[in-house]
């Protein structure tokens, strides 16, 4: 029997991709689709690649009649209006997964210093699990509000988290991030008009950016750790490339490393290892090659003389970071096979 299932705010590109995956995994029925802009239209108006394949209509975010339909809820809405819904779904027993900021963070005072607003249920914040699968899957298992990390905190935090485990580095470490547009959101925006986002690199918000705090906290309880973030829009639609610096403790050499990488990923379905000696053209993570998956990259170089590792960690950010890993988090919470509706390759070339 299918798991009814909704998805509130399926307008966006994140939530469009989530829809798109939902509805091929084999143990789920999309019972509900909201969008308040797209009330009434078919739901493959906004997400065409859907034709022929999921005949609804988008309805409005209504309460009452989400938890009348849904057994299992997915919010992509934006950021400050799950944690208005949120608390009516959880109140009659049904799980949500959230892809929007609302839960991540869990310090209301650094909520609203990086989002603006006062957090309207701060009562949850303590109970939401942060919803990275490799750190925490045994907390999602018994969680019934599962916050679903950030597009630039998953490949950073994967990267990082077993080389502050091991106590591999120093405290400060350095993120150079690359993202394509889709990362922007639908909403069009002078900064993304085609003409400008064409033929450029652009850094923005240096040092500021709300995944900073987010990083920080995931590994706060494995070692203290300072981030000093910079993202840059680059000119392509999908994908993450984080390239990370770091100064290493003594004697860490890159057998040391690569340890460290396997004692956590090993038997992780959704990380890949990239050697730089294992010839071939992509000798280093790459989204081009994440692109269209739910798997996250993970490569190095040490630069033994300097004290310097250079770790790099690419996903695509509407799936491993945003919908798939969403996915990923819904299938523990409900025992499924952690890759249902997720087995499948990327495509090449692109």
């Amino acid at each position: 029997m299918s798991l009814n299932v909704g998805v509130v705010g399926a307008s966006g590109y994140a939530g469009g991709e989530l829809v798109r995956l939902l509805s091929t995994h084999p143990k789920v029925s999309i019972s509900m689709v909201t969008s308040r802009r797209n009330a009434g239209k078919p739901v493959s108006n906004e997400i065409p690649i859907l034709k022929g394949r999921l005949n609804i209509k988008f309805e409005e975010p209504d309460p009452p009649k989400i938890i009348e339909k849904c057994d299992f809820v997915f919010m992509a809405t934006p950021h400050a209006v799950s944690m208005e819904l949120t608390p009516q779904i959880l109140e009659v027993g049904i799980k949500v997964v959230d892809l929007s900021g609302d839960f991540r963070l869990k310090n209301p005072e650094i909520f609203k210093r990086y989002y603006g607003v006062d957090h309207k249920a701060p009562d949850l914040l303590d109970e939401a699990v942060y919803g990275l699968p490799e750190i925490n899957r045994e907390k999602i298992k018994n969680a019934r509000l599962v916050a679903c990390p950030g597009c630039f905190a998953t490949p950073s935090i994967i990267a990082l988290f077993p080389l502050v485990k091991e106590k591999l580095i120093r405290e400060h470490v350095f993120i150079d991030a690359k993202t394509g547009s889709s990362g922007a959101g639908r909403t069009p925006s002078p900064a993304d008009h085609h003409p400008e986002r064409t033929n450029m690199v652009r850094p923005y918000s240096p040092g500021e950016h709300r995944h900073v705090p987010e990083i920080e906290q995931a590994l706060a309880p494995h070692g203290k750790v300072k981030v000093t973030f910079v993202p840059h829009a680059v000119d392509m639609v999908r994908g993450i490339l984080s390239t990370i610096y770091s100064i290493t403790m003594e004697n860490v050499d890159e057998q040391s490393v690569w340890k460290a990488f396997r004692s956590c990923y090993s038997g992780e379905r959704f990380i890949r290892f990239i050697h730089w000696k294992s010839g071939g053209l992509y000798r280093f993570p790459n989204p081009k090659i994440t692109l269209g998956t739910n798997y996250c990259d993970l490569g190095f170089k040490l630069l033994k003389d300097q004290k310097t590792l250079i770790i790099f960690s690419s996903i695509d950010n509407l799936i491993k970071g945003a919908a798939g890993q969403a996915i990923q988090n819904m299938n523990i919470m409900l025992g499924y096979e952690e890759d249902a509706g997720l087995d499948f390759p990327g495509i090449y070339p692109v």
